[in-house]
């Protein structure tokens, strides 16, 4: 835990030492009154918090065999900065297993895409989207674990939809209402693509007409573990989405996800 988060309404009250994040102060940091340690508002100010008092006592289950930490940890917050801004970075992920999402979103959440739209794709597992790990609730929590790794504050929007075409449809709908507002940046749509990919990822992104005027702005479709359907491949097309490729080796969607948008935010100058 690199920083500690909390919603505006925690940040003025004392912290439970049953909380995870009181828990962890003690236990694994082991902090005293007096101490100070990284903290912040989720979507806001970054900071410093001052440990003012801390109230502890033991508790014992019946049996004497568990012991626990009753008490909290009053604490004074100081803002200092808005926090590690989001790149302009939006992913598109065919939906994977359960067990992979929750390390997907939270390797991209601490990379620091902006948002993460989540999908069901024609070759992909219908009933992932079903699993109690698929909900947006429990999306953002994981996101939320990837932001304190990367001791951020602000959390990546997700979305959950139910074909490509919703998906793809939400985007461009999006991106019509920026360009409405005299936006002058420029998109790029890459569609990884690991069976007939038009071209590598990397060449694409030194190509025309990139290499005259860098994007700034992109967004990357990862298909699911079974990749994209012959009638997907021409619904991304039909969207402007160039098929691109990361060389030969077929790799997860977790994976894949991971290395597109670090290969994409180190174009964009993001990471140097």
């Amino acid at each position: 835990m690199n920083i500690c988060l909390f919603t505006d309404e925690e940040i003025t009250r004392p912290l439970s030492l049953r909380d995870s994040r009181g828990e962890h102060l003690i236990k694994i940091l082991h902090k005293k009154e007096g101490d100070s340690f990284s903290a912040g508002i989720i979507n806001g100010k970054a900071g410093t918090a001052v440990i003012t008092k801390i109230q502890s006592h033991e508790e014992h289950s019946p049996d004497n065999r568990k012991t626990w930490l009753e008490g909290t940890i009053e604490f004074d917050f100081t803002p200092e900065s808005d926090g590690k801004p989001l790149y302009p970075l939006k992913m598109i992920v065919g939906f994977p297993r359960p067990i992979q999402l929750k390390r997907l979103l939270r390797d991209i959440a601490g990379l620091g895409v902006s948002q993460i739209h989540l999908t069901a794709t024609e070759l992909g597992e219908k009933s992932y989207l079903k699993a109690d790990l698929s909900s947006p609730e429990e999306c953002r929590k994981m996101l939320l674990e990837g932001t304190v790794q990367a001791a951020g504050t602000h959390i990546p929007e997700v979305f959950i939809h139910q074909s490509l075409q919703e998906c793809l449809d939400s985007i461009k709908k999006e991106e019509n209402s920026q360009t409405g507002s005299n936006s002058t940046s420029i998109t790029a749509h890459f569609a990884l693509d690991n069976v007939s990919p038009e071209i590598s990822l990397i060449k694409k992104m030194n190509e025309a007409p990139y290499d005259i005027k860098p994007f700034e702005q992109a967004v990357a479709a990862i298909g699911s573990e079974r990749g994209w359907s012959k009638s997907e491949r021409e619904l991304l097309e039909n969207y402007g989405y160039v098929r691109t490729g990361m060389g030969i080796r077929v790799l997860r969607t977790e994976t894949a996800s991971t290395v597109a948008a670090t290969l994409i935010l180190a174009k964009m100058g993001l990471l140097g």
